[in-house]
């Protein structure tokens, strides 16, 4: 027991008294001292394995053609091998792809066309307006200008102005002598005048309770809502 005492008795080492600490950590020993101008290093086997070029493989180039084996030449397909070989048939509503030039018949080709399908046959013919530079194409006569209704007419003709209308007034305009000898009264004047900015809450009192605030009574409800909550009241 007195061996225990006096072991823990004895004063800790000060770890802190080493000036060249290369670590952070807590060293029980002095850390060795450099012999050369760097750090070696040992490689490991693994490090050295790695190190190693690797070996370049040449490709070695098969022939195209190569020789068919004794038992692949005697060999004998099964009913399976035989079904799956077969080429699979199209289906059912499969028509092959039309020719790019269909013949025709010979109806089609002694075919006459009607009066109907002569007239739409015919190329429409545009109006050609008499400003316009291209006078080569000519002028369709059923698109000429015909004869307006009465109603077109009517709904062409400008409309008029009211009776009543006098027209753009004048930019400048004689004044009154009335206007020039009259007196604006207080409340024209106290509307004349600017009404003054005030910035945020400037002049606002949140502690002053106003008058009917004061006088006011509250209403069942309000009495009923501030009263606590049942659950919270303690029973004496």
């Amino acid at each position: 027991m007195a061996t225990r005492t006096h072991k823990l008795a004895q004063p800790k080492a000060n770890r802190l008294s080493y000036p060249d600490r290369r670590s952070v950590y807590w060293l029980d020993e002095l850390p060795p001292e450099r012999t050369g101008p760097h750090t070696k290093i040992h490689l490991t086997p693994r490090w050295s394995e790695l190190c190693r070029s690797k070996k370049l493989h040449t490709q070695v180039t098969l022939s195209p053609i190569w020789e068919v084996s004794e038992w692949a030449l005697r060999a004998v397909p099964s009913k399976r091998l035989c079904s799956l070989a077969q080429p699979r048939a199209p289906a059912a509503g499969w028509e092959p792809e039309c020719p790019l030039l269909v013949p025709l018949n010979r109806a089609t080709q002694t075919a006459v066309a009607t009066a109907r399908v002569s007239r739409l046959a015919q190329p429409k013919r545009r109006q050609v307006h008499e400003n316009s530079g291209n006078k080569s194409k000519p002028v369709s006569l059923t698109h000429l200008p015909c004869r307006a209704s009465a109603h077109t007419e009517l709904l062409s003709t400008p409309k008029q102005e009211h009776r009543g209308f006098e027209g753009g007034r004048s930019v400048c305009w004689p004044v009154s002598r009335a206007a020039r000898s009259f007196v604006a009264g207080e409340r024209l004047l106290e509307l004349s005048v600017p009404k003054a900015r005030k910035a945020l809450f400037q002049g606002y009192d949140p502690y002053v309770v106003s008058r009917a605030a004061r006088s006011a009574s509250p209403s069942p409800r309000i009495q009923e809502l501030s009263l606590p909550l049942p659950r919270k009241c303690s029973s004496k």
